[in-house]
């Protein structure tokens, strides 16, 4: 019996969740035909069958998060496994011995918690995390009562919904940026009042960056925290936010401050369409240099955006109002664009990013 398990997908990803078997047990197989569909973060892949055969078993059904190295397929023939199939999703490896690897742990661990053994153990057979538990016990101590306390306030809210897919790999990179990166937030305002037109503002602010990114490259780096070096990248290649239904995905708009008006928004509208169809490819939501939130596009002025490793700085636009300015003549409603820069402080000292965040102002303030 030959057991093939969720190969390496690349990219880092460890899992990911069954969308749709392509196959069913008890049928026969070729090598390469398509065997199951999985949703990574990235992207929605069909995996091949490594080798024909009859399928014995099935591993998992729709809706499961599986790990890599966890089997997926029991075959009932003997036929010899490659290596490396070849296929887009890398090393992919065959066995007779079945794997199951933890799941990473997001967070904190219980080990520092104070509970007695029974207590733990109503915790385990509760499903309650006591990371989470508030203690009401002598020095810190969680007690039964305070574990039942938190069982019937999840019993009131319903079922635990797992985060999936894009969500699932946010939550995991949120909470790495949240423990490496030392952030520092600076925030202004850009009076575009003098545009002719209204102006695209998302194709405005890709300018600017550019510009700022010229001005101070220090801000277009990738940090990398264990050597504690950075390396400043000549070519800027943008990562935009964009908010789904799924989640949150950034593709990259490659060589940005290379490229015309026309040619960003095409390629904008090209990336977005994308995101929406979950067709992206993986190739193009990594290597970004630095980040644009533009969440305004929804509501808000200021924010915190979050820097994701190994970049060190994300500008946030915030929602355009009308505010009443000082002129020459008196006053005025001036439309005004609020800006938030997140920078890591690591390797980005506050000058360089007021200065970045000064020309990217400049910029926006032009007519044209």
């Amino acid at each position: 019996m030959n057991i093939f398990k969720l190969p390496d997908l690349g990219e880092g990803l460890v899992e990911a969740e069954i969308v749709e078997w392509h196959a069913r047990e008890g049928a026969d197989i070729r090598e390469d035909e398509l065997l199951v569909a999985v949703e990574t973060a990235k992207a929605i892949v069909d995996l091949p069958s490594p080798q024909s055969g009859r399928i014995k078993q099935c591993f998992g059904k729709p809706g499961d998060i599986i790990h890599v190295g966890d089997p997926l397929v029991e075959f009932e023939s003997a036929a010899t496994q490659k290596a490396d199939s070849g296929t887009v999703v890398g090393r992919v490896e065959v066995g007779t011995e079945q794997l199951r690897e933890s799941p990473a742990t997001i967070g904190k661990t219980t080990a520092g918690v104070r509970a007695t053994p029974a207590v733990r153990a109503l915790a385990q057979r509760l499903n309650v995390d006591l990371s989470i538990v508030t203690p009401s016990g002598t020095e810190g101590t969680v007690t039964a009562a305070d574990v039942q306390r938190v069982a019937e306030i999840f019993a009131a809210m319903g079922p635990l919904e797992p985060l999936r897919g894009a969500r699932r790999a946010m939550a995991r990179n949120m909470a790495r940026a949240h423990a490496e990166v030392v952030v520092v937030t600076v925030s202004d305002d850009a009076d575009i009042e003098p545009w002719v037109e209204a102006g695209d503002i998302t194709v405005r602010l890709i300018r600017a960056i550019t510009a700022g990114c010229r001005a101070e490259p220090a801000l277009n780096a990738w940090y990398d925290s264990h050597s504690i070096g950075r390396r400043l990248i000549p070519e800027i290649h943008l990562g935009i936010a964009v908010d789904s239904k799924d989640g949150l995905f950034v593709p990259v708009l490659r060589n940005a401050g290379n490229k015309d008006t026309a040619t960003l928004r095409q390629e904008l509208d090209a990336l977005k369409d994308k995101v929406r169809s979950r067709s992206i490819p993986p190739a193009e939501l990594r290597g970004q240099t630095f980040t644009l939130s533009n969440f305004g596009t929804f509501a808000g002025r200021y924010a915190d955006p979050v820097v994701l490793p190994p970049t060190v700085a994300i500008l946030g636009a915030g929602k355009v109002r009308p505010v009443v300015v000082a002129t020459d003549t008196g006053t005025a409603v001036h439309r005004i664009l609020p800006l938030s820069l997140s920078f890591d402080h690591r390797t980005v000292t506050g000058g360089e990013a007021s200065r970045f965040l000064g020309v990217v102002i400049e910029d926006l303030q032009k007519n044209t």
